[in-house]
């Protein structure tokens, strides 16, 4: 009796431990809906680890460019506690870009930098520069990896296929010999390096973004929300050069200061530990007016 009534007590009691644990925390994905045929999908399975980055058969982009030759995607890309972003589902979580002192490319030494391409993204006749395409992409600062917004810096961009110039960038920071544009905002750049909008930067929330580029009409257009709200156009459908075909990069391009040659001189500071998060990316089909928000 004595054993039996002791057996009862510690069940009890382990019964009340479990109970009393907090419920193991969920997935929660963001509320978007992706409505269009996906060109190209970055959003990055919750499975993947950073070695997949290495390999073209396990990753969702180019696997050998663009980055420091020194460097691997394993050394750069970081999985954070960021949260979902708009379009990601529980399938789905959020991955960072970082870039370091060995970031240099090829022989730019002026520049630091570490850019994805989507895999099937080639420079001439790709998928992604024909008809009308919207890329999607949240983003979120890492207070741990700050940008110095004193540099300029390219985050998403679309360069052509001769290498001569960018449809558009998506920026951040002190923008070269344009001073009276905010350091502290994200911008979207057209071809000739004017400012089409802009929205100041949030420390804390996921930024969402879309830009629509229709390549037979030569416009482009800018939406973007906070959080986890729906898209909002905030710009027309603006003219812009989008001629010349190319590859969409996704990561960080750093400018450096005091040079006019800033793709191989100039001034970067030492033990660079900087990286900002993504999420929610994705090349969209926006035939038919058709684009996700």
């Amino acid at each position: 009796m004595h054993h039996a009534t002791l057996l009862t007590v510690l069940l009890s009691a382990a019964a009340s431990l479990v109970e009393a644990r907090p419920p193991c925390p969920r997935a929660v994905a963001g509320t978007g809906t992706v409505k269009c045929p996906i060109t190209f999908d970055g959003r990055v399975p919750k499975a993947q680890e950073p070695t997949d980055f290495d390999s073209y058969a396990t990753s969702k982009f180019n696997a050998e460019y663009v980055k420091g030759k020194e460097l691997k995607w394993s050394d750069i890309i970081k999985f954070p506690e960021a949260g979902s972003a708009r379009f990601d589902t529980e399938e789905h979580k959020p991955f960072e870009v970082t870039i370091s002192d060995k970031s240099i490319f090829q022989t730019q030494n002026g520049f630091r930098r570490a850019g994805l391409q989507f895999q099937g993204d080639t420079n001439n006749n790709s998928p992604g520069s024909t008809g009308v395409k919207t890329i999607h992409f949240s983003l979120k600062w890492d207070a741990q990896r700050a940008l110095n917004l004193s540099h300029e810096y390219l985050l998403v961009w679309h360069e052509a296929a001769d290498y001569s110039a960018n449809q558009f960038n998506f920026e951040a920071g002190a923008i070269l010999g344009q001073s009276s544009l905010a350091r502290d905002t994200y911008k979207v750049l057209n071809r000739r390096n004017q400012q089409v909008w802009s929205t100041p930067i949030d420390r804390t929330a996921w930024q969402n973004f879309a830009i629509t580029l229709d390549f037979a009409k030569n416009t482009l257009q800018v939406y973007y929300s906070k959080g986890d709200e729906p898209l909002k156009s905030v710009t027309s459908a603006v003219s812009n050069d989008n001629s010349g075909q190319g590859q969409y990069q996704i990561g960080i391009l750093k400018k450096p200061t005091g040079t006019s040659d800033v793709v191989n001189s100039g001034f970067q500071s030492r033990n660079l530990n900087e990286g900002l998060v993504y999420g929610s990316l994705f090349l969209e089909d926006s035939a038919s007016s058709c684009i996700s928000l």
